[in-house]
């Protein structure tokens, strides 16, 4: 059990931090940010083919490590509440990107990735019971149409499988964000015990749908092994940290939004390291899609 003074450092409830705090969303906004860099760790270090396997990396180790620093765990219906948004958020995501990302390229599955907004404004409708917001689903579109101007190029492949995998990634994300959104996290639990439930629950799930499904673990050299730290420590642990931090105290709406930030990470990345090329097309598109994240963290006008 942590202590109170624990529970402070960790974020916990009590924090005394206010919503819509513009510090709280820059560290937010550090998660989808560091998510973009998936493409490339998994296009260039890992070893192809292994998509479950490398979900279950990213996610088992760091949630252990998560669950012995905060030496918190849950209780009563927490145990099924935390399983479930385990599953949703980690355990169907993780697989559902890897694949996504070794059978498109990376920007269409960025693409597809970002309409996660539009899903969760629809969500806080039928689950939070707000009203549906036209100015939401109009930036939610903008951001959309921003990511696909920046990362989609004329020769984009669709191949069938990674688009249901993409547009499956967002809808369990979409879902996995307004359910802990509606169910927040208990008082005696901060965000690295919350984030360690998850990510333990969802590595659990994926030890043995990988056994299954893909069989004896790849060979893992040195590059691979790099990326799966970074993957696990970064884009796991340190990233579900501040996002489920985020997600309980700003609003779900503008904690979606800053998804778009992962596929433009990914475009920058393809920039610097690979070469690619980000013509006046893709500038007018970042615009778009930038605009849309600031946007989205501004307060609803009232009438």
């Amino acid at each position: 059990m942590t202590s109170p003074a624990a529970q402070r450092v960790l974020g916990g409830a009590g924090s005394g931090v206010p919503r819509g705090n513009p510090s709280r969303t820059v560290l937010t906004a550090f998660a989808p940010a560091a998510w973009g860099t998936t493409y490339v760790v998994t296009t260039e270090l890992l070893p192809p083919g292994h998509p479950l396997f490398a979900g279950l990396l990213r996610a088992l180790p760091a949630g252990l490590i998560a669950l012995a620093i905060a030496r918190t765990l849950p209780r009563g219906a927490w145990w099924g509440k935390a399983a479930a948004l385990g599953v949703l958020n980690i355990g169907l995501l993780f697989p559902l990107l890897f694949i996504a990302a070794e059978r498109l390229p990376g920007g269409v599955a960025g693409t597809l990735a970002a309409a996660q907004p539009l899903m969760v404004a629809v969500l806080a409708v039928a689950v939070l019971r707000e009203r549906l917001s036209a100015r939401r689903l109009a930036w939610g579109l903008i951001g959309v149409v921003g990511v696909g101007l920046v990362v989609i190029g004329p020769k984009a492949a669709f191949d069938a499988v990674g688009v249901v995998a993409g547009l499956g990634s967002a809808a369990t994300m979409a879902l996995g964000v307004t359910l802990t959104k509606r169910w927040g996290h208990p008082a005696e639990a901060g965000p690295t015990a919350f984030a360690g439930w998850q990510l333990t629950a969802g590595g659990l799930f994926l030890v043995p749908v990988t056994l299954l499904v893909e069989g004896a673990p790849p060979a893992v050299d040195l590059s691979a092994a790099l990326g799966y730290l970074w993957l696990g420590l970064v884009g796991g642990l340190l990233s579900f940290v501040l996002w489920f931090r985020g997600i309980t105290t700003l609003p779900v709406t503008s904690v979606a939004v800053l998804v778009l930030l992962s596929p433009l990470v990914a475009a920058a990345l393809g920039a610097v390291l690979l070469d690619q090329t980000l013509g006046p097309v893709q500038l007018v598109g970042f615009g778009l899609a930038l605009a849309a994240i600031v946007a989205g963290q501004l307060p609803a006008p009232t009438r």
